[in-house]
């Protein structure tokens, strides 16, 4: 999910930074959104609940990286963007305006979803997440999610990515945050997708952690084909 090389201008890069904003943004609402709505049409079936949220979530991420990948790369994700920084395919230059826009999108999304369901705007999430488990469970996904983009066929990366994200919502105990931005932007909905923000450090630092060992892995395999 790296952007075209393109002409360094103002415009150009208020294009990347807008859709990054608005791709982090919409994909918190989805997220939250298709929470909300899972957990109240569930009748209190959890596992149905999750099924709800990871289809409207693979949906959703699929169409976004395909409608934002052109403009920004749709990185959606600071995790991703640090490690593409590091490769050299995101300029340093871009890499702090890029989680500016990344988390403010995430608030902005979050808020839009507590809107839209009329349960409040401004709240934080009291939803504990926290134990090693789940800690070992985000460290697995972001480093899957961080292997699969750095893999996947240019033409397929949307599809791929938004496929191994759906899988690991169910193989992950942690339901495969695997983003920094979309625990910042959980930690301001007290919903079924929340976080409480007691658990987002640890969450963070282990997605981080995760995206390094994904690039490792991918660097000893050697380069993707196609």
């Amino acid at each position: 999910m790296s952007a075209t090389a393109r002409p360094w201008t103002m415009q150009t890069i208020a294009r990347r930074l807008l859709a990054e904003w608005l791709g982090t943004l919409l994909l918190l609402a989805v997220v939250i959104g298709s929470g909300i709505m899972a957990e109240r049409l569930s009748g209190g079936n959890v596992g149905l609940a999750l099924l709800a949220n990871t289809l409207a979530t693979v949906g959703g991420l699929y169409v976004l990286i395909e409608v934002f990948g052109p403009v920004s790369g749709a990185h959606f994700n600071p995790a991703v963007s640090l490690v593409l920084a590091l490769r050299g395919q995101l300029a340093w230059t871009l890499f702090a305006p890029y989680v500016l826009a990344q988390l403010a999108g995430a608030l902005m999304g979050a808020w839009l979803a507590n809107a839209m369901f009329d349960v409040g705007v401004l709240q934080v999430s009291t939803k504990l997440r926290s134990g090693t488990g789940l800690w070992i469970a985000e460290t697995v996904a972001t480093a899957g999610l961080m292997l699969v983009i750095l893999r996947a066929p240019a033409a397929r990366v949307a599809a791929v990515v938004a496929c191994y994200i759906g899988a690991a919502y169910w193989f992950t105990a942690s339901t495969s945050f695997a983003n920094p931005a979309a625990v910042f932007g959980r930690m301001f909905s007290d919903s079924f997708a929340g976080i409480a923000p007691v658990s987002a450090p640890a969450f963070v630092a282990v997605q981080l952690l995760g995206a390094g060992i994904g690039a490792l892995i991918h660097r000893q395999l050697g380069p993707a084909q196609g």
